[in-house]
C-alpha cells in the first residue's frame, strides 16, 4: 500500500469505522500523484471535475476568485483531507484549490470512486462525512468572520488548524507547519494587511502563540482557545488530548 492509500485510510478512520473489506476497496483505488509548488493551482474555478484530490502532504487552500482577480480564502486543508469531494456531485467547480507551501496531491478518478461506493457503501458514507465536515467548517468560518472581534477571529483560525493538524499527526511538540502569508491571512479573515499585523502582534503579546517562518507555535493552548472562543465540536473528530498549558 503506498502513502496515498495510507493517508486516506488514516483520515477517514478519524470519523468512520471501516472494516477490512472497506480498506481493501480503498487500497484498490488508483492514484495519480503530482507535486505542486507554493501558490500553484491544481483545481480552477469553472473546471468540469473528473477527479477528486487527496492531500498526500503539505497544505492547500480553497478559495473563491472574485471578478477583480482578488481571492477570498474559504478553508485550508491538511494531509489526508479530500478538499474537493463536493466535485463528485457538481458539474462545474465553483471554487479553486491551490498549494500553500510545497504539496503532493493524489488524484482519484470519479468513476472509480462511484464504483467503490456501490460496492462498499460504508466507504461512500465516510467520504460523504468529509463533505459534511467541510460544510461545518464553512459555517464556523462565516460566524468567525462576521461575529467575532479581530483577535478572536485570528485566534480561532489558529486553534482550528492546530487542532486538525494534531488529529492528522502533523504536530511536533507545540509546533505545526502553517505556510500562510500575512496577505493570505487577510484574505481569509477579511482584514487589511495593517490589521493583520496589529492583530498578530496582539496575540503574540498575550503569550499564547507565535507565527514565524511558516510555523505556528502554540505556547499556551488553553489561553489561545479562550481568546478564540474555540470549541472543536464542529470538527466532528474523535476526541483528542491537548496538553492544557
Amino acid at each position: 500500500m503506498n502513502k496515498a492509500h495510507d493517508v486516506l485510510i488514516r483520515n477517514l478512520g478519524g470519523h468512520t469505522a471501516l472494516d477490512e473489506e472497506d480498506l481493501a476497496e480503498i487500497r484498490a483505488l488508483s492514484f495519480i500523484v503530482r507535486d505542486f509548488q507554493p501558490n500553484e493551482d491544481f483545481i480552477r474555478q469553472g473546471e468540469q471535475p473528473e477527479h477528486s484530490a487527496l492531500v498526500v502532504s503539505g497544505m492547500v487552500a480553497r478559495y473563491h476568485l472574485l471578478g477583480s482577480g482578488r481571492r477570498q480564502y474559504l478553508a485550508f486543508h491538511l494531509t489526508g483531507d479530500l478538499p474537493d469531494a463536493q466535485g463528485l456531485f457538481i458539474d462545474q467547480m465553483d471554487h479553486g484549490l491551490s498549494a500553500l507551501g510545497p504539496a503532493s496531491i493524489a488524484f482519484i478518478p470519479h468513476r472509480e470512486l462511484f464504483r467503490a461506493f456501490r460496492r462498499r457503501p460504508a466507504f461512500g458514507m465516510a467520504v460523504w462525512r468529509e463533505t459534511l465536515r467541510d460544510a461545518a467548517i464553512f459555517r464556523e468560518a462565516i460566524t468567525n468572520n462576521s461575529a467575532r472581534p479581530m483577535p478572536a477571529r485570528m485566534a480561532h483560525l489558529f486553534c482550528e488548524l492546530f487542532y486538525r493538524a494534531r488529529a492528522a499527526g502533523l504536530v511536533r511538540g507545540n509546533r505545526c507547519r502553517m505556510p500562510i502569508s500575512l496577505a493570505q491571512l487577510g484574505e481569509t479573515l477579511g482584514m487589511a494587511i495593517a490589521t493583520v499585523n496589529r492583530t498578530l502582534a496582539e496575540l503574540r503579546r498575550s503569550g499564547a502563540m507565535d507565527l514565524r517562518e511558516g510555523e505556528l507555535i502554540v505556547l499556551k493552548w488553553r489561553d489561545l482557545q479562550r481568546i478564540g472562543d474555540f470549541s472543536p465540536t464542529y470538527l466532528h473528530l474523535k476526541r483528542q488530548s491537548l496538553r492544557q498549558t
